[in-house]
C-alpha cells in the first residue's frame, strides 16, 4: 500500500514542469521522474523561505502550516491522523490549500489539486500572503520580545511573581499521584466486587443444582 501511494505521488510530480524536492524514506519509486529530488532529510523551514518554493506538500501538521504560513506557501494536505485533517480544513476554508484524502489517492485527484495550487490566476498564494501578513503584524519581533524577557526576569530577579502555583504543589498532587491512586482504589473495588459477585453467583447455582439432584 505504502509503495503504491509512493508510485501515485511519483506519477504526479512527473508530469509537474517544476522542480520538486520529495523527503522520502525507502524504496525509490519506479515512476519517479527527472524533476525530482529524493533526500532522507530536509531543512524544511529554509526551503519553505526560499522565493522560488511554490506549493508545500505535508500531512497537515501544526508546526509545518506555521512555518508555511509564516514564509506564505499555499499547502496541499494529506491528513493522516489526529488533528491534521481539522488543521487542514481550516487552511482550505480561508483559500490556501487543498485536500486530498489518503484513502481514495490517485494521481489524477492530486495532479488536479496539485495544479489548481501553482495555477497563478487562482488566490491561493495571495491569499497565503495575506495570513503571512496578519501573522508577521506584531508589536516587537520574537527575537526582540524574547530579550526583553530575559532582561525582564534580570531585573526582577526571577520574577517570583510570575512563577505558576504549581511549584508550590507536593510531589505527589504536581505528578497527580493522589488523583492516579484513586483511579486505581476504585478499579481495583469494582474488580474486586464483580470477582466477589462472580463467586456468590456461581455457589448458588451449585447450590441449586445439588438442591434439585437431592
Amino acid at each position: 500500500m505504502h509503495r503504491r501511494r509512493g508510485k501515485i505521488i511519483a506519477s504526479a510530480f512527473a508530469s509537474l514542469p517544476q522542480k520538486v524536492v520529495w523527503r522520502h524514506v525507502g524504496k525509490r519509486p519506479v515512476s519517479l521522474g527527472n524533476n525530482t529530488m529524493l533526500v532522507e532529510w530536509l531543512p524544511q523551514n529554509d526551503i519553505l523561505g526560499h522565493p522560488k518554493t511554490k506549493v508545500f506538500i505535508t500531512h497537515g501538521g501544526t508546526n509545518g502550516l506555521y512555518e508555511a504560513i509564516y514564509h506564505g506557501v499555499p499547502v496541499l494536505g494529506i491528513p493522516l491522523i489526529f488533528d491534521q485533517y481539522d488543521n487542514m480544513v481550516r487552511m482550505r476554508a480561508r483559500g490556501v490549500a487543498e485536500i486530498v484524502e489518503v484513502t481514495t489517492l490517485d494521481v489524477e485527484s492530486f495532479t488536479s489539486a496539485l495544479k489548481n495550487i501553482l495555477n497563478p490566476e487562482k488566490a491561493y498564494k495571495q491569499n497565503m500572503l495575506k495570513l503571512s501578513q496578519l501573522h508577521h503584524d506584531k508589536p516587537m519581533k520574537p527575537l526582540d520580545s524574547a530579550v526583553f524577557w530575559m532582561e525582564y526576569v534580570m531585573r526582577h530577579k526571577g520574577a517570583a511573581h510570575l512563577r505558576t502555583e504549581s511549584y508550590k504543589l507536593p510531589w505527589y498532587a504536581y505528578y497527580c499521584v493522589d488523583v492516579m491512586a484513586v483511579f486505581i482504589a476504585f478499579g481495583l473495588i469494582i474488580t474486586a466486587l464483580f470477582w466477589v459477585s462472580c463467586r456468590c453467583f456461581i455457589r448458588c447455582l451449585m447450590r441449586t443444582k445439588k438442591s434439585k439432584q437431592e
